[in-house]
């Protein structure tokens, strides 16, 4: 009786695996530019002067925001900052907390 057991090696024809995305895991890119610098400008209330903040619970947020700082979402269930300029409590902003401390280095 002849063996019918595949020969030992690598096979001739192989499939090629599908390639994995890099994550982006990395610090977000710097913007630089006159459209952010301009939109920084307007969105933050620390620049026209102090602003009244406080620290937003996880328990408390549960709406998406944008922060001014990074320009990405603050999704629902995320301790963050509000600044409030007293002038004007219209220009009401909501920053990731790193954002805040970090916002004079953009």
């Amino acid at each position: 009786m002849a063996d019918k057991r595949p020969e030992r090696g690598r096979p001739e024809k192989k499939t090629p695996r599908p390639k994995k995305k890099a994550a982006n895991w990395g610090k977000p890119k710097k913007r630089t530019g006159a459209k952010h610098a301009q939109m920084r400008q307007t969105m933050d209330p620390s620049a026209t002067g102090d602003a009244e903040t406080r620290f937003v619970q996880p328990y408390q947020a549960t709406k998406f925001y944008l922060c001014p700082g990074c320009l990405r979402d603050i999704p629902p269930g995320l301790g963050h900052i509000v600044a409030v300029p007293p002038e004007d409590p219209d220009l009401r902003r909501h920053w990731h907390r790193g954002c805040w401390n970090n916002r004079h280095n953009l």
